[in-house]
């Protein structure tokens, strides 16, 4: 098979890796997702296909390092990093002079400049409820008079020109935030892939269509988007005149890499061609084929794929290294353990898995213990993952390397709990409600081949319980929909460090993120009160206690069936440079060049 749009850049044959036409002047890099996007506008999205076109297009104040490990944040747009006062909820930052937006009509032919008045824009409209904004906890009740603001917000919204404390501008290139409290995540936060420079005649201008019209000051713009297939970015004229400059430290691949990239243009590339290719085969053949120049992060080496391109140690299957014929064709590899846990979530609303009675914490455990997550570890992930034991993976601060959150697996003990809470096995050898009534679990599910193979593994487990379970299919945006609304029964969720500290993920099960980033739905007023404990503390053994006290509530409660944490195998063609898996950037592309 091949993409749904044509390649039209040269192609390479896998076995020379020659160029069957001559290369263009233009330096084009072709990559692919294997889910489809939702959209541009980055106060209305929260998917990693988005963000990663996002992170290419518009401008956060604070960065990351793209070599240094581990991560560490760095000014953007910004001459410094922000100056901390009023014991660490004041922060002020300062914008440098002379970066520009892309052009767009909506500017009337008029070179428009950066301000900080557009981020004190970007940050209320995060909490605008005629956005209803996934990531509204971003900024929701910490920033000085801004839930006061949004109170007042009438059918219109709000009122964008009304001056708030807690967010403004001291003048033209000076940003101020003052928070309720401190807020030491904050850097982290800002170096992510949604708080960006927007400006405001833009989002008026296209009204409702703003996903489809991202105007950013980055270093690229978007000429073509047919949604769910292919996207084209291409270099944005306006962009300020920037180099590489890496620190690259110790690390033998940030040496290389550094040599290699130091003192040329960024960015490099011209043009970067994106295809929605959903199953692992045809991706796995447009790479091999040349018509792909990298597979990192969503996706990178198709799991089912992984002993066709890796050799595995057999004794431990999580060390691995190209197979020889790859890596003799100069084939690159880049791999790390995934900042980032998979989970299954069950809806706390839903009338049949949902509720904190105890015949349902008895029904939702008994479902965890009866899925073998060995098994897919070992045939879906071929041995690429390492089990979930704590809400936080390692690498990430606030891990907690000595807890056990997941239930084993213990199909005994699991219909042993069903029977002991009343859920009783009917004439149709099946189990029913302690109430007598029959009932089914609703799974949601996708319509790829790696879906249905998990569906099997789902199918096993709850016929080792005698439960019944309907795999509903849909795609993935409309599964994000279903999700925020809390209109499903148990649903697959995966969620990747937007930054590298434990806040990211413990506010995942936080009460009020529910509708964006609280898949679970999941309302506990003992988890919420120590989860706003949590985030005012620097990382530390205090936070780490809270923390771990929210991992206990979360096993008793069973919002989650804990999953997995993926090894990411990134791998690139010999003619990409600069290639190296980032922990939390959803995509690299902007970093490479490519030398045909």
């Amino acid at each position: 098979m091949c993409l749904r749009k044509p390649i039209v850049a040269a192609l390479m044959v896998w076995g020379s890796m020659a160029p069957l036409h001559a290369a263009a002047a233009e330096k084009v890099l072709h990559a692919t997702f294997n889910a489809p996007e939702t959209g541009f506008d980055p106060a209305k999205i929260s998917d990693v296909y988005s963000a990663a076109v996002i992170e290419h297009i518009y401008d956060p104040l604070l960065t990351f390092d793209y070599l240094a490990r581990p991560v560490k944040v760095i000014p953007n747009v910004v001459t410094s990093m922000p100056t901390v006062s009023d014991g660490g909820k004041t922060y002020t930052f300062h914008l440098k002079k002379g970066i520009y937006f892309a052009p767009d009509p909506a500017f009337k032919g008029k070179k428009r400049e950066l301000t900080a008045a557009d981020y004190v824009y970007t940050i209320k409209r995060l909490s605008d409820p005629l956005v209803a904004s996934p990531i509204s906890d971003t900024f929701t009740g910490k920033l000085v008079g801004l839930d006061e603001l949004v109170k007042k917000a009438g059918k219109g919204g709000l009122n964008y020109d009304t001056v708030v404390e807690g967010v403004k501008t001291l003048d033209r290139y000076t940003l101020q935030l003052r928070f309720k409290e401190p807020f030491p995540s904050l850097p982290y936060v800002l170096a992510g892939s949604w708080v960006e420079g927007q400006a405001r005649e833009v989002i008026e201008a296209y009204g409702d269509n703003t996903n489809a019209h991202p105007v950013g000051t980055g270093p690229y713009m978007l000429s073509e988007w047919k949604p769910g297939n292919h996207m084209t970015l291409v270099r944005n004229p306006n962009f300020r005149q920037e180099t590489f400059r890496y620190q690259a430290g110790s690390d033998a691949l940030g040496r290389k890499i550094a040599s290699q990239m130091n003192g040329k243009r960024y960015p490099q590339i011209d043009r970067i061609d994106i295809s929605v290719i959903e199953e692992e085969q045809p991706t796995w053949l447009a790479f091999k084929s040349g018509e792909l120049d990298v597979l990192s992060g969503n996706p990178s080496i198709p799991q089912p794929l992984i002993r066709q391109v890796l050799r595995l140690d057999p004794k431990d299957s999580t060390r691995a290294e190209l197979r020889a014929e790859l890596r003799d064709k100069g084939v690159q590899l880049s791999r790390s353990l995934e900042e980032g846990i998979t989970f299954y979530a069950f809806n706390m609303q839903d009338p049949v898995v949902g509720g904190y009675g105890k015949d349902r914490i008895a029904l939702r455990r008994a479902i965890a213990m009866a899925f073998d997550q060995s098994e897919t570890i070992r045939d879906i992930r071929r041995g690429q993952a390492l089990p979930v034991q704590y809400i936080i993976p390692p690498n990430v601060s606030g891990h907690n390397p000595d807890f056990r959150a997941a239930y084993p697996y213990n199909p005994a003990l699991a219909n042993a709990l069903l029977d002991q809470f009343g859920y009783k096995i009917g004439a149709d050898g099946y189990r029913n409600r302690p109430d007598g009534k029959p009932f089914t679990v609703d799974y949601l599910t996708g319509p790829t081949a790696i879906d249905k193979q998990w569906n099997e593994y789902w199918q096993k487990a709850f016929d080792r319980i005698k439960l019944r379970i309907n795999f509903r299919v849909m795609q993935w945006n409309e599964q994000v929909k279903a999700l925020r609304e809390c209109k499903y029964g148990l649903a697959g969720g995966a969620w990747g460090a937007d930054y590298p500290d434990g806040d990211d993920f413990m506010q995942l099960l936080y009460g009020p993120n529910t509708g964006g980033s609280n898949y679970a739905c999941y309302q506990s007023s003992r988890y919420d009160s120590l989860y706003v404990k949590s985030r005012v503390l620097p990382d530390g053994p205090e936070r780490n206690r809270l923390y771990d006290q929210m991992n206990k509530l979360v096993v008793a409660d069973t919002p989650w069936v804990f999953s997995d944490i993926r090894y990411t195998n990134g791998v690139a063609q010999p003619w990409v440079r600069g290639f190296k898996v980032h922990p939390n950037f959803n995509a690299i592309w902007r970093f490479l060049d490519v030398q045909k």
